[in-house]
């Protein structure tokens, strides 16, 4: 074996599938066997290979777990016509056995069958100092060649052992990226699925994970969401979104440096994909302006987190421990007047009579984004409303 090769092959296939050098040694030493198994040894045995990575030299031996009695039964033997045939033991029915004899077999089924090329009882070593359940080491003699066969058989070991092994990278690669933000570039489309590549495997991004009203084109580059790592027959399978509203805080952090020296932290996040987010922050250092560090200079930050979303809208809430002063900001750009606390985390709020529609939103979304940020259900009402009800309430007092 010319060894400068075959070492800059190993270094190769491992550095272009990005693999640790000793599990490429490995898999080639568990293949080369195979090889051996195939072309020079019998059913049952079990060989291994080590190879030198100084010398080239590969050493062959076979391996025999060392047994008694009490690990292996041997199964009762006759000879016909001159051969020594196995014959499993039995008792004819109607012969009568004892107590103790049903507990010696089954004593006997729990202990797996003797088998000579696998073990080797202790009654036969001489002189050895192996005990039961140790292995015994049986070197073999070197060969330089393989047949067609054999070869073949190493080729596909090989193969299926790197394939697991590349399986087994990604899986853990990318399990430790799930919340994490990925860039990924569109590959194919199929039915509803999109896939990216995502470096070293493809990525696929559901229909329910995909931003509304959101197209997407082979070649497009966008940040996506690693939501979950999940194992199947074929290999890892990586799930992706666009609409999973921590995409927001990562967003954020790739822009706001703020973010990251833990200047400024986000409390929550409430989205409805493609059309609206709030998002909620405070500061945790003197002095640093929360929605000012979110916003960025001329709204440059935000505008970055805006353009990656096609054009989503941000509203940045500064958060605070008052409910009351919370519920009010969160409804913003809508003035409040006041914020009453209820029971059953209920929030009365109390706004103009010309901010009304504005507080509540198109279709409510203003409200509902509100009361996700807060986890405060917000009930919307005008100054005039209240009065109205107020007066009413009144007129029905007088009544009674």
């Amino acid at each position: 074996m010319d060894m400068q090769n075959f070492l800059s092959a190993i270094s190769q296939l491992a550095e272009e599938k990005g693999l640790q050098h000793d599990k490429v040694f490995e898999t080639v030493e568990h293949a080369l066997a195979s090889a051996y198994k195939k072309e020079y040894g019998k059913k049952g045995q079990i060989i291994k290979a080590k190879i030198n990575p100084k010398t080239g030299v590969t050493d062959f031996w076979r391996e025999k777990l060392v047994v008694d009695d009490t690990m292996v039964y041997i199964p009762e033997t006759m000879e016909l016509e001159g051969d020594i045939k196995i014959k499993e033991a039995y008792r004819p029915v109607e012969e009568e056995i004892n107590n103790e004899e049903i507990e010696e077999e089954g004593e006997q089924n729990r202990r797996i069958k003797y088998n000579p090329e696998r073990h080797v009882l202790i009654e036969e070593l001489k002189n050895s100092k192996l005990k039961p359940g140790e292995e015994m080491i049986i070197p073999l003699e070197q060969k330089q060649g393989f047949g067609r066969i054999a070869a073949q058989t190493a080729k596909q070991v090989v193969l299926q052992k790197i394939r697991e092994a590349e399986k087994e990278n990604i899986l853990e690669e990318y399990k430790s990226k799930e919340g994490e933000i990925v860039s990924g570039i569109v590959q194919r489309i199929e039915g509803t699925n999109v896939y990216f590549d995502i470096g070293k495997s493809l990525g696929i991004l559901p229909k329910e994970e995909q931003i509304r009203g959101e197209f997407y084109k082979e070649g497009q580059r966008l940040k996506l969401y690693v939501l979950k790592v999940d194992t199947t027959p074929k290999g890892p399978i990586i799930i992706l979104s666009r609409a999973y509203p921590k995409l927001i805080s990562k967003l954020f952090e790739l822009e706001v440096p703020e973010i990251g020296s833990n200047q400024i932290e986000i409390k929550s996040v409430a989205r409805e994909p493609g059309s609206r987010t709030k998002i909620a922050v405070a500061s945790m250092a003197e002095g640093v302006d929360p929605i000012g560090a979110m916003v960025g200079q001329r709204g440059v930050r935000v505008a970055a987190v805006i353009s990656e979303l096609g054009g989503e809208k941000i509203d940045v809430i500064e958060y605070s421990d008052d409910p009351a002063k919370f519920i009010t900001n969160s409804l913003s750009p809508a003035k409040v007047i006041d914020v009453k606390i209820l029971p059953k985390n209920t929030g009365l709020v109390i706004v103009p009579n010309d901010q009304l529609s504005l507080a509540i939103g198109k279709e409510g979304q203003n409200v509902r984004l509100s009361s996700r940020l807060t986890g405060w259900k917000i009930d919307v009402k005008s100054d005039e409303q209240l009065k109205d009800e107020e007066e009413e309430l009144d007129i029905d007092e007088d009544k009674e």
